[in-house]
């Protein structure tokens, strides 16, 4: 088993820098890279305390890469959630995706509803417009895109997304660094 490969993926995962882990676990930059490289092998204490700032279980670690991966999912896997005042419902596509890379929701629109206005953060939002026109205001720079239409987008400043359209929208959104 490669321990640093995996305290190198579970880094990356957790957008650390190997300063940042450095710094976290009271430990160099440079060890961190030897870790990660396999040229060093940490003690009990300091792998602990890797771990430990990872959020990862020693458990969890040393599982075998050999477990089955869900791949699809159903309709029953999905939750939702559904803002009566806005006019917008959410559906989860995917459960725990707020743990994973990618969070992908479909969200439907009543009639002049609003997602809610997000705060800049590091992610990126892929969108699919499936039925209807949605806006989509970033900073204060607004743009539309009707059914058929994609978005892709930094969420590095403030942003929202409503519906544009005298009737009902759908749009399947994608976004990295979970934030939905």
């Amino acid at each position: 088993m490669q321990i640093g490969k995996k305290i190198k993926n579970l880094r990356l995962k957790s957008g650390l820098t190997q300063e940042e882990l450095g710094e976290r676990t009271d430990l160099s930059k440079g060890y961190i890279s030897q870790l990660e490289r396999d040229l060093s092998s940490p003690s009990m204490e300091t792998f602990f305390s890797i771990l430990e700032v990872l959020g990862c279980t020693p458990e969890k670690f040393f599982e075998s890469g050999d477990s089955i991966q869900k791949v699809v999912y159903s309709e029953e896997d999905q939750t939702g959630y559904k803002d009566e005042e806005k006019g917008y419902e959410i559906h989860w596509l995917v459960p725990e995706s707020n743990e994973k890379e990618m969070e992908p929701v479909r969200l439907l629109f009543k009639e002049k509803g609003e997602f809610k206005e997000f705060e800049p953060s590091s992610s990126e939002t892929y969108g699919y417009c499936l039925n209807g026109r949605v806006a989509i205001r970033i900073g204060t720079r607004y743009y539309s895109a009707s059914a058929g239409e994609s978005i892709y987008f930094s969420a590095a400043d403030t942003h929202q997304i409503t519906n544009d359209f005298d009737g009902p929208s759908e749009i399947i959104l994608v976004a990295t660094n979970s934030y939905l």
